[in-house]
C-alpha cells in the first residue's frame, strides 16, 4: 500500500517527520513546494494495513502534526482505470 502525506503548515522541519517514520516505515519519497510538503510511505503488502495507518496517524499525532496532514491512501493493487473513450 503506498500513502502519501501532504502537509500544509507544517510546524516542524519536514526531516524531523521523515525521521520519525523511517524506524517503522518505508519513506520511499519526498518533496517541497508552493507552501506544501509530501512525504511518500510503502507500508509493506501482506501487513494489517488498519494497523499500520493507525500507527502512521499516532506517530504523526505524537509529533504534533497529525492536524496539517493529509493521507492519501492507495492499494498495492490499485491500477488506473480503463480508458474507454472513443476519441
Amino acid at each position: 500500500m503506498f500513502v502519501e502525506i501532504v502537509f500544509v503548515g507544517l510546524p516542524i522541519d519536514r526531516d524531523e517527520v521523515e525521521e520519525a517514520l523511517e524506524s517503522e516505515f518505508e519513506v520511499t519519497g519526498a518533496g517541497s513546494g508552493m507552501g506544501r510538503c509530501h512525504l511518500d510511505v510503502e507500508i509493506v503488502e501482506g501487513s494489517d494495513t488498519a494497523a499500520a495507518l493507525e500507527r502512521l496517524r499516532a506517530v504523526l499525532s505524537d509529533l504534533g502534526v497529525a492536524g496539517c496532514a493529509t493521507l492519501n491512501v492507495t492499494p498495492s493493487a490499485w491500477t488506473a482505470p480503463a480508458d474507454h473513450s472513443d476519441g
